[in-house]
């Protein structure tokens, strides 16, 4: 059974990120596994940069882990299996490098049903299935 699961979170889409926190919450209890929120914050392009607040990158920062603290303190899970973290940059990488780094051995992570742009432009959930190092449950919203 799975004793660490990261579940990756998109902070502007939380409807898609709940079938798949729902998910790992049950099998996190069930299992007695620990729990880790992971939200990644992209970087700017450097044509906004004259156009933003200097410390912009640490507002997003804060607002993310504040957010993602508020929804850790809603599983229903001891606070001691419950965690989260926030990093910036490409979001397949991140979500992996976060993986190894936290020794997931469960990523869940939401996705949007199927369309043309995905079949071409690919997803970050179908990158991250084709590169974890360890399991990978897709929930589909």
């Amino acid at each position: 059974m799975f004793k660490t699961i990261l579940v990756p979170v998109d902070l502007e889409e939380k409807n898609m990120a709940k079938p798949a926190l729902d998910r790992a919450i049950a099998l996190a209890d069930q299992a007695g596994a620990s729990l880790r929120l992971v939200n990644v914050q992209p970087l700017l392009p450097t044509t906004f940069l004259e156009s933003i607040p200097a410390d912009f990158d640490e507002q997003q920062r804060q607002w993310a882990e504040q957010t993602l603290a508020h929804m850790a303190a809603k599983i229903p899970l001891p606070v001691g299996r419950v965690s989260h973290c926030v990093r910036t940059g490409g979001i397949y990488p991140n979500v992996l490098e976060e993986a190894d780094h936290w020794g997931a051995d469960l990523i869940v992570i939401g996705s949007h049903r199927p369309s043309m742009s995905t079949y071409l432009l690919g997803s970050n959930a179908t990158t991250i299935v084709r590169h974890a190092l360890c399991s990978v449950l897709v929930v589909r919203d």
